[in-house]
C-alpha cells in the first residue's frame, strides 16, 4: 500500500532508472526527485526537471537528503536544507551543460574551454564544501571563489546576475526593494568597474646584464626618483652580479627579485623614474692588466632609467631590455641618472649597440595582503621588500621602526702634498657607547644582507668627489644612545702595491645630550687628519672633538688645523621611538619644569603630527594631567590642545590612530572630573558663534565634538562609578543646555557672510556621531526628541547655502543610517522630520542623490510584509508625504537628457534607480486600507485623474528595457510584480470614476497601453527561460501576462459604446500582444479583435479601419526586428489567431459582415506569411535571391492586393537598395521605374519623403528619370536609357531648357556609343522549381526563371542556389516531381537551363543590323522560355533509333518579362507540346542547312578569320552522310510501311526529301566557296571532301547535280555578295514564310565522338548530351560511345541523374578537350567571330499534341544522322566560346546570351523570316511533292519502293547530311531561313513561288500573341576562332518545292528573281531599330 512520506521527501538519483516497470518513471544519474509516496522499497514523485510527469522508482537508486516542506498537501515545495550555495551551484551547473554544448555546436571554443574548467573547479571547490572540514575562514575563502566564479559563468552566457549578501542568494521576498537593488547594483559595480586600488607596488625582477666588456663583478643598484624633486623616494635594491652579467646567487630568488612597496595613486605619474646604478668591482682603471694591482676597488660603471609611466600601458612587461649608459666623467657621476632623464645622454657612451640590462617588471594593485593571495607566485618563491623613504602615507598603529637614512653626499680634501688629485675612498662603521663596532647594522639596500662597514666607490684622481650614495642603518633603540658613526677616509694608490692609506677620520654622533636624536638635514662634519698608524679604536679619544662645523667654536684652536677639509652627508631619521622635537620632549615632561606649561601648550599645534601620533597616549596623559592640575588656568587651552589632537586624527595619513584614541578613551583615561570644563568651555565656543567675526578657531571645535563628546560620556561614567550616580541632574541640564544653544545657532540664518552657515555645516557634519554617545547616558526616546529638535531647528530656507544643503542632508543621511534610527520607537519619532526635509529638497529637485540615497536607507528598514503596528503608520506618514513628489521626480528625472560624461551618466542612472526602487519598495508596502486612504484623500475628479495619469506614466518608463542592466532579471520580476499589484487596485478606481458620463479617452489610454507594454516586456516571455528559470518564475509570481491580460479583457468589456474611441487606434497594441505564444493570453486578447470588428462595422459599415491599421501594425513589427529568431513562433501565431480559437471564425461566421471578415482574416494571414518571410530573409548577412524575391513578393502584395502606395513606394526603395548592394543595376532601375511611373510631369508640391526632399512632382521625377538613365548605363541597358532619355529631353525642350536638353542629347548620343563600341554578355537563364513545405512562401511550390550572372553556368547556378538554401536538395532529374514531394517536410531545388524565345522579331530578322544590337533585343523583354527532351515511344528500333526519338517541348510564359524588378520572376503559364521523330528530322535538317549557309556567307564577305569552321561543317556532314548519316532518315520515314502508316505526313516526307535534297545543292556550293579560300596545306582534306561528296550523292543516287547548279555569282540577285548586307529580302516577310511546321533545333554540345561511322554511336553521344549530361562532368568527357547500334538506346535509358543538368547541355558549345578547355581570360571575340543567326518561327500544328498545362522541364532534343567520323573524333579549335567547361557556342534561342566578352562591333549579316502562327493545318494540296517537271526523278512517298530504288534515289541524296551535326557539333538556328525564298530557278510547272507557298496552308495568318513569343535566333558555331555569320537571304541556295530537271539559265534566274523579290533588291537606308516603349520597361 502506498503511504505518503514524512521525511523521506527528496534525494539525487545515484544509478540510472530506464523505468522499464508499469508507471515505471525514467531517471538519469544526478537527477534530484521529489518524492511524494513509498511503498516496498518503492517511492512514487517526479523528476524536478519534469514535475508534471510523475513515476514510481526504487528507493534503492536514490541518495536521500535533508530538505525543509513548504505548503504542505498538494502543492508542497521542497526546499533542501543544504547550504544555499551548494544548492545555487548545482543547480546553474546544470543550466550550463546544456549551454555548454552549445558552444562547442557554435564553434565558440575558447570561450568552450574556459568554461570547461571553471566548471571543473567549481565542482572541485563544491566537494571541500561537502565535505565540510573547513575553517570558518578557509569556508569563507572558498564561498568566495565559489561565488566569483558562478558570477563569471553566468555574465559570459549572457545569465542573470544573483543578488547575494555574505555568499548566499537572496530571495528578493525576504528584502525590501531598496535592499535588493543595493545588492544588484553592488554586484553590478563590481563586475563593471573594479575599484581603483590607492595603493601600488612594483616587481622587479633582474635577468642579466648583456655587455661585451664585462670580465669584472658587478653591483646593481635599483631605486625610485622623482624628477619633478629632484630626490630619490624609495630605498635601494641593491644585488650583485658575476663576471657573465647574471644573478650571482641564482637559488636565492630575493637575492634578484624586489618588491616596491606603497607607491600612492600620486606617484604613478611620468616624472617618476625606475634608476639603475651600476658599480663595478676591480681595478682603478678598466683597462688596466691584469697583474697591475690586486686590490679590488668599487667603481663607476653605467646608469639605465625607465619613466614608470611605461608599466602603466600593461599589465606585464617581460624582459624589458633598458639602455646602460657610461659616464665618461666621473665628477658627474652622481648627477648621471638626472641628466639621462634630461635628455642629457649625448654626452655618454652607450655601453654596445646591442647591450643593455634585462629586467622583467611587473606593477600590482592593491593591499599587500591581497597581493600576497592573489600573486602568491611572486611571494612563494622570495621576494625583497624595498620600502618608500620614510613613513608610508598611512602610518598604522603598533608599527615599529627605527631606521636612520645616511647619505654619504660630498668631500673638500687637500692634495696632501702630491702632484695628482687623491684617489678618495670612505670607509663607514656605526661605533657605540662602549667603543665597539655594531655588526650588521648598515643596509646597502633590500636583497643585500646587512654588513658591518661600508666602503665608497672610488673616483680617480678627485679631491672634490660626490657620491650620492644612500645607506640605511637600522639600529636597535636600546642601542641608539650614546652611539656614532665614524668615517674613514683613505687614498687608493694605483702603484703596484695597490696599498690604501688612511689620511682622516670624522665621525657624528646619533643622539644628543638632551635626548634628541640628530636633527634631519644635511651635516658638515670635520675631517680630523691623522695617520695610517693612528689608534681610532679607543673612542673617548677622539669624542671630545668636535664633530661638526655648524658648532665649531672660533676660539677652538684645536679644530682650526681642520676646517679646510670638510665632508658632507645627509640624515633622516624615520622613528616610531625616538624624537628629534625639543618641544615635544619639555611637554612630555611638564612636571620638571611647571613654569613652562602655559608656553608648551602653546607650542604644541607647530609640532608635526607625526611626532605627536607617535606618543599620543602620552600626549593625552600628559594634557589631561594639566587639566587635572589646575582646570581653571589651564582649561582652555588644554581644551584647544585636545581639539587639535582631534583633528590631526581626521587627516588621512593618521586616520589610522582613531583605534588608538578610542582605546585609550575606553580603557587609559581617567579623568573623571575632565567632562564639567569640557562641557563649559565648548558651550561656551557654540554660545560665541553667533557673534564671533572669525569662526575658523570655533569651527575646529565644532569639528572635534565626536571626540570631545567620547571623553565628556566617558568622563561622566567614570564619575557616576567613582560617586554612585551624584550629579546626574545637573549633568542632563547642562547637556540640555548646551543642545539648546546648538539649536539656537543653527536656527540662525546666515545674513551676508557664510562663515555662519560653515560653521553650522561643520556642526552638521559630526552630529550624529555623537548621538551613540548620548544614548550611553540617556534614555532612547530622550536621545531622539532632542535629534529631532535639533534636525528641526535647522532652517528651512532652501536657497540658503548650496553647501549647508547638501551636510544637512548628509546629516539626515547618517541619522537614517545611525542605531538612533533602527530602532522603532525612535523611528516614529524622527521620520517626520527626516521626510520633512526630503519633501522640501525633492520638490525643488536639488540634490537629488543624496535624496536617495537616505530614501533607500529608510525603506531598507521596512521589510516587506511586515505587518507590525508601528510599520504600517510609517507607511501612511510616507504615502501622505512623498508618494506624489516620488512620481514627480521620477519623470522629472527620467525625461531629462541623460548627461555625456560617462561619471556623471553612471551617477544619473544610480539615481534614478535608487528611486525607482524607493518607490517600489513603497508600493510593495501598501495594503488595501494604505490604497483606499490614498483614493479618498483626493478632493475632486481632476486631482484622481492627474495622479492616475502620473503614476501610469512612471509605470511606463519602470517598464523600459533600459531602466535596468540587461541581467538584472531578479529586480525586474520584482518591478514588474509591485506595477501588476498596484494596477489591479487603481483599475477599480478606473471603473468607479471614468466611465459612462465621466468618460475620459486620455486616462483609459494610458492603462490599456501600459497594460500593453506590461505584458510585451522581454522579461515576462518565459518561454525564452530555461526549464529552471521558468519554473522558479511561475512558483514566485506566476504568469503575469495573463493576470493583466485578464484585467485588460475585462476593462474592455466595461467600455461600451466607448469602445468606438479605441478603433482603431488600439488594434496594432493588441496585435503585439496576440503575438506572445501563450494560450491563455491569446484565448482572453483574442476576442477583443471581434469586439472591434463588430462595433466597426455598426459603426461605418464596414472594417476598413481596423484592417488597414492591422497591417500597418504587422509591417513596423517588422521593422522593429520582432521577426528575429525569438519571435518566429510569435509571427506564425497570426493564422492560429483566427484559427484554433475556437469561437471567433465561428463569431464572424455568424455575423451579418462574415464575407468581408473572413477576407480580411484572409489577407492579413497572406500578408502575415510574407512578412515572415522578409523578416526571415533581412536576417542573412549578404544580399541573394531570397532577399530581393522577398522584397518583390511583398511589394506586389501591397500594391495589388493592399493597394497601399506608401508602403508600395517605402518597398520599392528597399528593393532599390538590395540591387545596388548587389550590383543588379538593370533591375534596380526597373525597380526605380515602378516609384517613377506612379508620377506625372506636374508642378504639384510632394512633401519630403524617405530620401527625398520637399520638391514639386516634376523636380521628383527628373530625379528618378536621371537615377534611372544612370542605373540602366551602369547595367549596360543603354537602349533602355536612350527611351528614357528622350522623354527627359522632350521635357527639356518644352521648357526651353536648352542647357540640360544639351546635356541630354549627349547623353543620349553616349548610350548609342556604348551600345556599338562595348560588349554585352549575354546572359543564360535557368528554370528554378523550389518544392517542399520548407521553403518561404513566396518561393513553396513555384517554379521560377532566372536571369545568371555574366559568365555564369548551369554548375555555377546551382552552386550558388545550394549555397543560398543550404539545407535544399538538388533533384536529378529534369521531370515533374508528385505531390508527395510538394507535400514534404523539406527543401528540393530543381535546376535546368531553358532557351528564351524573343518577343520582337522584326530587328533580328532584318539583316545588315550589328550584332551589338540584336544581342539586346536577344535577351530582353523575354516573357517566353523554351525547354526540350527527347524520349522514345514504344519499342526502340536498335537498328534506327530516329523512328521512335520523339521531343517533349515545353514552353514557359512568365509572371512578368525578363529582366525585370527582379533577377528571377515565377512561371505563369507552361504549355508541353510533342515533336514527332519526322518533325524532329525535319528541324535537325533544317537547322543544319541554315548553319552551312550562314558559314559560307560569312567565308564569302570573309568575316572569318580563316576558313576552319566552314571546313569542319562540310567535313561532319559529309563524313557522315558517308558512313550513313541522313540514309538513316530514309531508312526511318521513307519506306512503304511508314508512308503506309502515316499518310498524313506526306506532305512532311516530301519537306524532309527537299532538304536532303537542298543540303547536296548547299555542300555542292560550299565545296566551290571552300576551293577558293582553303589554304594549300589542307587541298588534300579538301579534295578527300569533294571525293567523299560525290560518293555521299551517288549513295543517295543524286546525278551530277552540278549540271543543274547555276553558277556561283547567280546566287547573288545584284551581283555582289556585299550588296546584300543592307537588302530586305522578300523572303523575311511573313507572307514569304513557308508553313511547315518547325521545332527549334537542338543544341548540345558535341560530346567527344570516337564512334567512325555508326550513325546510332553518334546518336547516342548526342542522346546523352539531351538527357542532361552536365558539359564538364566526366561522364560526358570520357563516354566514348561504342559503334554498335545498341549505344543510343543505352544513352537514352541513361540514370535519372542525367538530366539534373540537361538544360545546361541543352545549351552547350561543343564540348571541348580538356586540353582545349579554355579560362573566361582566354578570349575576347570580335563581332566577326560571334554566333549570329536568324530567328524563325515556331507555329503550332496539329501534329504537335498539346498535352497539359503546367509547369515542367525537359531537354532539348535532336539528333542528326550526318556525323562523320572525322567530325566526330576532332577535337574542335580552341576559341572564346571554351569559356565555361568547354561550351562554345549557344543557340540563341536557348542561350539568349552573348556569350563572347565585350569586343568593339562590327555588323553582321542574317536572314530570318517573320515568325508567324499559323492555326490550320497544312495543306497538303498546295506542297504536294509529286507535282512539277522533276517528278519522275522523285519517287512519291506513298507509291510502294524497293528500298533499294528509295536509297538511290536522286531527290533524297544530298542534304542528308545537314542533321545530327546541327545537334552535335553546334546549336543552330530554329528554323532554316531558307524555306520561304523565292526559288531562283524558274519555277517547275505546277509549283508555287515564294509568295504562294507562304499561303499554301489555306488559313489566314493568326497575328502574332504575347503567348507565343518568338523564339530567339540560335547562334551557330564551327570549330574556329571567327564567328559565323548567317547565309544573306540572297546569298543562300535557292529550294524549289520539287528539284528541278535542267540548270536554269542565267538571265532567267536574275528575271525570275527580280519578278519574285523586287523589293528585296532595292538599295536602301539600313532600318533603324526600334526602341521599346517606357511602358516595357
Amino acid at each position: 500500500m502506498w503511504i505518503p512520506t514524512e521525511h523521506e521527501k527528496y534525494g539525487v538519483v545515484i544509478a540510472s532508472f530506464r523505468g522499464t516497470v508499469p508507471y515505471g518513471l525514467s531517471l538519469e544519474i544526478g537527477d534530484t526527485v521529489q518524492i511524494l509516496e513509498k511503498c516496498d522499497g518503492w517511492y512514487r514523485g517526479f523528476a524536478l526537471k519534469n514535475p508534471n510527469l510523475k513515476g514510481i522508482f526504487p528507493s534503492s537508486y536514490v541518495h536521500l537528503k535533508n530538505a525543509f516542506v513548504k505548503n504542505k498537501g498538494q502543492f508542497e515545495m521542497i526546499v533542501p536544507t543544504e547550504d544555499s550555495v551548494i544548492t545555487e551551484m548545482t543547480s546553474t551547473l546544470r543550466d550550463w551543460g546544456a549551454m555548454w554544448k552549445q558552444l562547442y555546436v557554435r564553434n565558440e571554443g575558447d570561450l568552450f574551454h574556459r568554461l570547461w574548467h571553471i566548471m571543473n573547479e567549481i565542482l572541485d571547490l563544491r566537494r571541500q564544501v561537502l565535505v565540510g572540514h573547513l575553517t570558518h575562514d578557509r569556508m569563507r575563502d572558498v564561498k568566495r571563489h565559489i561565488t566569483a566564479r558562478l558570477d563569471w559563468g553566468n555574465e559570459q552566457l549572457g545569465l542573470d546576475l544573483v543578488p547575494r549578501k555574505e555568499y548566499a542568494m537572496v530571495d528578493p521576498e525576504d528584502v525590501s526593494v531598496t535592499e535588493l537593488y543595493r545588492l544588484m547594483e553592488h554586484r553590478h559595480r563590481k563586475k563593471d568597474a573594479p575599484a581603483q586600488a590607492s595603493s601600488h607596488h612594483l616587481f622587479v625582477q633582474m635577468k642579466s646584464l648583456m655587455c661585451s666588456n664585462l670580465g669584472e663583478e658587478l653591483e646593481v643598484i635599483f631605486s625610485l626618483f622623482d624628477s619633478k624633486e629632484n630626490r630619490p623616494i624609495s630605498e635601494r635594491f641593491f644585488l650583485r652580479l658575476n663576471r657573465n652579467g647574471l644573478p650571482k646567487a641564482p637559488d636565492k630568488p630575493e637575492r634578484h627579485c624586489s618588491l616596491f612597496v606603497d607607491l600612492g595613486s600620486s606617484e604613478l605619474r611620468r616624472d617618476i623614474y625606475i634608476t639603475v646604478h651600476i658599480i663595478r668591482i676591480g681595478r682603478m682603471g678598466a683597462g688596466e692588466k691584469k697583474s697591475a694591482c690586486s686590490v679590488q676597488y668599487r667603481r663607476p660603471f653605467g646608469c639605465a632609467v625607465l619613466s614608470i609611466a611605461d608599466l602603466l600601458t600593461g599589465e606585464t612587461k617581460d624582459d624589458l631590455v633598458l639602455k646602460v649608459y657610461m659616464c665618461n666623467t666621473e665628477s658627474e657621476w652622481y648627477q648621471i641618472h638626472e641628466n639621462i632623464i634630461k635628455k642629457l645622454n649625448a654626452r655618454y657612451n652607450l655601453t654596445g649597440s646591442n647591450a643593455g640590462l634585462s629586467v622583467s617588471l611587473q606593477l600590482l594593485h592593491g593591499d599587500i595582503e591581497q597581493i600576497r593571495r592573489e600573486c602568491s607566485s611572486v611571494f612563494s618563491h622570495g621576494v625583497s621588500v624595498t620600502r618608500k623613504l620614510g613613513f608610508s602615507n598611512i602610518i598604522m598603529p603598533g608599527e615599529m621602526r627605527n631606521d636612520l637614512y645616511i647619505t654619504i653626499e660630498r668631500g673638500e680634501f687637500e692634495k696632501g702634498g702630491k702632484s695628482v688629485a687623491r684617489n678618495v675612498e670612505v670607509t663607514m662603521f656605526i661605533v657605540d657607547s662602549s667603543g665597539q663596532i655594531l655588526k650588521d647594522y648598515i643596509s646597502f639596500g633590500s636583497g643585500e644582507p646587512l654588513a658591518s662597514e661600508y666602503h665608497s666607490f672610488v673616483l680617480y684622481h678627485n679631491n672634490s668627489p660626490r657620491w650620492s650614495e644612500l645607506l640605511k642603518l637600522p639600529i636597535p633603540v636600546d642601542k641608539f644612545r650614546g652611539a656614532h658613526i665614524r668615517f674613514e677616509f683613505r687614498h687608493c694608490s694605483t702603484k703596484e702595491k695597490g696599498e690604501k692609506k688612511l689620511f682622516g677620520f670624522s665621525f657624528v654622533p646619533l643622539m644628543q645630550e638632551d635626548g634628541r636624536t640628530l636633527p634631519d638635514g644635511s651635516h658638515e662634519l670635520i675631517v680630523h687628519k691623522c695617520e695610517e698608524n693612528a689608534n681610532l679604536q679607543d673612542a673617548a679619544r677622539y669624542l671630545k672633538l668636535p664633530f661638526s662645523k655648524g658648532l665649531l667654536l672660533g676660539n677652538s684652536s684645536q679644530a682650526t688645523k681642520a676646517t679646510k677639509e670638510s665632508f658632507w652627508i645627509t640624515s633622516s631619521l624615520c622613528s616610531t621611538k625616538l624624537t628629534q622635537n625639543g618641544d615635544m620632549l619639555d611637554l612630555l615632561k611638564w612636571r620638571t619644569h611647571p613654569d613652562k606649561i602655559t608656553g608648551c601648550l602653546s607650542k604644541l599645534k607647530e609640532i608635526d603630527g607625526s611626532e605627536i601620533v607617535k606618543f599620543l597616549q602620552d600626549t593625552l596623559d600628559t594634557l589631561f594631567g594639566i587639566l587635572d592640575e589646575n582646570s581653571q588656568k589651564y582649561g582652555s587651552k588644554v581644551f584647544d590642545s585636545l581639539v587639535h589632537i582631534i583633528n590631526l586624527l581626521q587627516d588621512s595619513k593618521f586616520h589610522h590612530f582613531k583605534p588608538v584614541m578610542d582605546t585609550y578613551i575606553e580603557s587609559h583615561f581617567a579623568g573623571a572630573l575632565a567632562y564639567r570644563d569640557l562641557i563649559k568651555v565648548l558651550k561656551w565656543y557654540v554660545d560665541r558663534v553667533t557673534e564671533a567675526e572669525r569662526q575658523e578657531h570655533i569651527q575646529e571645535v565644532l569639528k572635534a565634538q565626536e571626540y570631545l563628546f567620547k571623553v565628556i560620556v566617558r568622563s561622566r561614567r567614570l564619575f557616576s562609578l567613582a560617586t554612585g550616580g551624584q550629579n546626574e541632574d545637573e549633568f542632563r541640564r547642562c547637556i540640555q543646555e548646551l543642545l539648546l544653544s546648538v539649536r539656537f545657532f543653527l536656527s540662525q540664518e546666515s545674513k551676508g557672510s557664510g562663515a555662519l552657515s560653515q560653521s553650522q555645516a561643520v556642526f552638521l557634519s559630526s552630529f550624529p556621531a555623537v548621538y551613540s554617545e548620548l544614548l550611553k547616558l540617556f534614555d532612547i526616546r530622550e536621545v531622539a526628541n532632542l535629534v529631532h529638535d535639533t534636525l528641526g531647528s535647522l532652517p528651512t530656507v532652501v536657497h540658503v547655502d548650496e553647501t549647508l544643503q547638501a551636510v544637512k542632508l548628509q546629516c539626515i543621511g547618517q541619522t537614517v543610517e545611525s542605531q538612533l534610527y533602527t530602532n522603532p520607537d525612535s523611528r516614529c519619532i524622527l521620520l517626520p522630520v527626516v521626510l520633512h526635509h526630503l519633501h522640501t529638497h525633492l520638490q525643488e529637485q536639488k540634490d537629488l542623490i543624496a535624496c536617495a540615497r537616505i530614501l533607500s536607507n529608510v525603506f531598507c528598514l521596512i521589510k516587506k510584509n511586515s505587518s507590525e503596528k508601528s510599520v504600517l503608520e510609517e507607511i501612511d506618514v510616507i504615502v501622505a508625504s512623498l508618494l506624489d513628489t516620488l512620481l514627480r521626480t521620477i519623470l522629472e528625472i527620467t525625461s531629462r537628457p541623460q548627461p555625456s560624461g560617462s561619471s556623471t551618466r553612471l551617477q544619473f542612472q544610480d539615481v534614478t534607480g535608487e528611486f525607482v526602487a524607493c518607490l517600489l519598495s513603497l508600493l510593495r508596502q501598501m495594503t488595501d486600507r494604505h490604497y483606499q486612504q490614498l483614493l479618498d484623500s483626493f478632493n475632486t475628479k481632476e486631482e484622481l485623474r492627474d495622479f492616475l495619469l502620473q503614476i501610469f506614466t512612471v509605470f511606463r518608463i519602470l517598464i523600459r528595457p533600459e531602466m535596468f542592466p540587461k541581467d538584472w532579471t531578479v529586480m525586474r520580476l520584482v518591478a514588474n510584480n509591485v506595477i501588476i499589484t498596484t494596477v489591479l487596485y487603481l483599475s477599480d478606481a478606473l471603473r468607479k470614476n471614468f466611465l459612462n458620463e465621466n468618460f475620459d479617452y486620455k486616462i483609459w489610454d494610458s492603462y490599456f497601453y501600459l497594460a500593453v507594454i506590461f505584458i510585451n516586456q522581454l522579461c515576462l516571455q518565459l518561454e525564452m527561460f530555461t526549464p529552471s528559470k521558468k519554473k522558479k518564475v511561475l512558483e514566485k509570481y506566476g504568469d503575469m501576462r495573463v493576470t493583466m491580460g485578464c484585467e485588460v479583457f475585462s476593462m474592455w468589456q466595461n467600455l461600451g459604446e466607448h469602445k468606438l474611441h479605441f478603433i482603431p487606434a488600439l488594434i496594432g497594441p493588441f496585435l503585439e500582444v496576440t503575438l506572445i505564444p501563450q494560450p491563455d493570453l491569446r484565448n482572453v486578447v483574442i476576442p477583443i479583435f471581434h469586439d472591434m470588428m463588430d462595433w466597426e462595422q455598426r459603426r461605418s459599415g464596414n472594417f476598413k479601419q481596423v484592417e488597414t491599421r492591422l497591417i500597418d501594425k504587422l509591417d513596423s513589427l517588422m521593422s522593429e526586428g520582432k521577426g528575429d529568431e525569438t519571435y518566429r513562433e510569435l509571427f506564425n501565431s497570426i493564422i492560429p489567431l483566427f484559427g484554433p480559437y475556437p469561437s471567433l471564425l465561428k463569431k464572424i461566421e455568424r455575423e451579418t459582415w462574415r464575407e468581408s471578415g473572413v477576407s480580411l482574416i484572409a489577407t492579413v494571414t497572406r500578408l502575415m506569411e510574407r512578412l515572415l518571410d522578409y523578416r526571415d530573409c533581412m536576417k542573412m548577412g549578404e544580399v541573394d535571391g531570397k532577399k530581393i524575391g522577398c522584397t518583390v513578393s511583398l511589394l506586389n502584395f501591397y500594391k495589388t492586393e493592399l493597394n497601399k502606395e506608401e508602403m508600395y513606394i517605402r518597398y520599392i526603395h528597399k528593393l532599390y537598395d538590395l540591387h545596388l548592394k548587389a550590383q543588379n543595376f538593370t533591375e534596380a532601375a526597373y525597380t526605380l521605374l515602378l516609384y517613377d511611373e506612379l508620377l506625372e510631369w506636374s508642378d504639384r508640391p510632394l512633401r519630403e519623403f524617405l530620401s527625398y526632399p520637399m520638391q514639386t512632382e516634376w523636380q521628383r521625377k527628373e530625379q528618378l528619370h536621371l537615377a534611372i538613365i544612370q542605373n540602366f548605363d551602369r547595367g549596360k541597358c543603354w537602349e533602355n536609357g536612350i527611351i528614357l532619355c528622350r522623354k527627359i529631353a522632350e521635357q527639356y525642350e518644352s521648357f526651353y531648357d536648352y542647357r540640360n536638353l544639351s546635356r541630354m542629347r549627349m547623353m543620349e548620343a553616349s548610350l548609342y556609343d556604348k551600345i556599338m563600341d562595348q560588349q554585352r554578355l549575354e546572359p543564360e537563364f535557368f528554370r528554378v522549381g523550389f518544392y517542399g513545405k520548407k521553403f518561404p512562401f513566396f518561393l513553396r511550390n513555384k517554379e521560377f526563371v532566372c536571369r545568371g550572372h555574366d559568365y555564369e553556368r548551369l554548375e555555377a547556378f546551382q552552386q550558388r542556389m545550394l549555397t543560398e538554401f543550404p539545407h535544399a536538395i538538388a533533384m536529378q532529374h529534369a521531370n515533374q516531381p508528385d505531390e508527395t514531394i510538394f507535400q514534404a517536410e523539406a527543401q528540393y531545388l530543381q535546376i535546368y537551363a531553358v532557351t528564351p524565345i524573343p518577343e520582337s522579331q522584326e530587328v533580328l530578322q532584318r539583316e545588315g543590323v550589328p550584332d551589338n544590337i540584336k544581342s539586346f533585343y536577344r535577351v530582353n523583354h523575354i516573357w517566353k522560355f523554351r525547354y526540350d527532351r527527347p524520349f522514345h515511344r514504344g519499342a526502340k528500333d536498335k537498328e534506327n533509333e530516329f523512328k521512335s526519338l520523339w521531343v517533349e517541348r515545353t514552353s514557359l510564359l512568365l509572371v512578368q518579362s525578363l529582366p525585370g524588378i527582379s533577377r528571377w520572376f515565377e512561371v505563369d503559364k507552361r504549355e508541353v507540346v510533342e515533336v514527332s521523330p519526322l518533325e524532329n528530322a525535319i528541324e535537325v535538317l533544317e537547322n543544319k542547312n541554315q548553319q552551312l549557309k550562314t558559314l559560307i556567307a560569312q567565308c564569302q564577305a570573309r568575316q572569318m578569320p580563316n576558313v576552319n569552321p566552314l571546313t569542319m561543317c562540310l567535313n561532319g556532314v559529309i563524313d557522315a552522310a558517308v558512313n550513313g548519316g541522313v540514309a538513316r532518315y530514309q531508312e526511318a520515314f521513307f519506306v512503304k510501311d511508314y508512308i503506309l502508316s502515316h499518310p498524313e505526313d506526306g506532305e512532311k516526307i516530301a519537306r524532309l526529301r527537299e532538304l536532303m535534297l537542298d543540303q547536296a545543292q548547299i555542300l555542292e556550293f560550299g565545296l566551290a566557296v571552300h576551293e577558293k579560300f582553303v589554304p594549300q596545306d589542307m587541298r588534300p582534306l579538301h579534295k578527300k571532301l569533294v571525293d567523299q561528296f560525290f560518293v555521299m550523292k551517288s549513295s543517295l543516287g543524286i546525278q551530277e547535280l552540278s549540271a543543274g547548279l547555276p553558277a556561283s555569282p547567280v546566287h547573288f540577285p545584284n551581283g555582289s555578295p556585299r550588296v546584300c548586307r543592307n537588302s530586305a529580302p522578300a523572303a523575311m516577310s511573313p507572307e514569304g514564310a513557308r508553313g511547315i511546321p518547325r521545332r527549334s533545333p537542338l543544341s548540345y554540345p558535341a560530346v567527344n565522338r570516337y564512334s567512325s561511322s555508326s550513325l546510332s554511336s553518334q546518336a547516342s553521344a548526342e542522346v546523352s548530351n539531351i538527357t542532361g549530361q552536365s558539359e564538364s562532368s566526366d561522364e560526358v568527357f570520357n563516354m566514348q560511345p561504342s559503334p554498335s547500334t545498341s549505344s543510343l538506346s543505352s544513352a537514352h535509358s541513361a540514370s535519372p541523374n542525367v538530366t539534373s543538368s540537361a538544360p545546361s547541355s541543352a545549351r552547350a558549345s561543343p564540348l571541348l578537350s580538356d586540353k582545349h578547355k579554355h579560362s573566361r581570360e582566354s578570349a575576347c571575340l570580335s563581332p566577326r567571330e560571334r554566333p549570329c543567326s536568324a530567328i524563325y518561327p515556331t507555329p503550332v500544328e496539329p501534329s504537335q499534341r498539346l498535352l497539359f498545362n503546367h509547369v515542367g522541364d525537359g531537354a532539348l532534343p535532336r539528333s542528326d544522322p550526318n556525323l562523320s567520323a572525322p567530325e566526330k573524333a576532332v577535337n574542335p579549335t580552341p576559341s572564346s566560346w571554351s569559356l565555361d567547361s568547354g561550351k562554345e557556342a549557344r543557340s540563341a534561342a536557348e542561350s539568349g546570351k552573348l556569350l563572347s566578352p565585350p569586343v568593339p562591333p562590327r555588323p553582321t549579316q542574317t536572314a530570318s523570316p517573320a515568325r508567324q502562327m499559323m492555326s490550320a493545318s497544312p495543306s497538303p494540296a498546295g506542297r504536294s511533292p509529286l507535282k512539277g517537271p522533276g517528278q519522275s526523278f522523285t519517287p512519291s512517298p506513298v507509291e510502294h519502293h524497293s528500298p533499294g530504288l528509295l536509297a538511290n534515289s536522286p531527290v533524297l541524296s544530298g542534304s542528308c547530311s545537314s542533321g545530327i551535326s546541327s545537334l552535335s557539333r553546334c546549336s543552330t538556328s530554329e528554323t532554316s531561313g531558307f524555306e520561304s525564298q523565292a526559288p531562283e530557278l524558274p519555277p517547275a510547272p505546277g509549283a508555287g513561288t515564294g509568295h504562294g507557298h507562304g499561303h499554301g496552308h489555306g488559313g489566314p495568318e493568326e497575328p502574332l500573341r504575347r503567348d507565343s513569343k518568338t523564339p530567339p535566333p540560335y547562334s551557330v558555331y564551327e570549330r574556329t576562332l571567327r564567328r559565323p555569320v548567317p547565309l544573306p537571304h540572297s546569298l543562300s541556295i535557292p529550294v524549289t518545292p520539287e528539284p528541278p530537271a535542267l540548270p536554269p539559265k542565267p538571265l532567267a534566274a536574275r528575271a525570275s528573281h527580280l519578278e519574285n523579290g523586287t523589293r528585296r533588291t532595292e538599295p536602301g537606308p539600313r532600318p533603324r531599330p526600334l526602341p521599346r516603349k517606357v511602358s516595357q520597361l
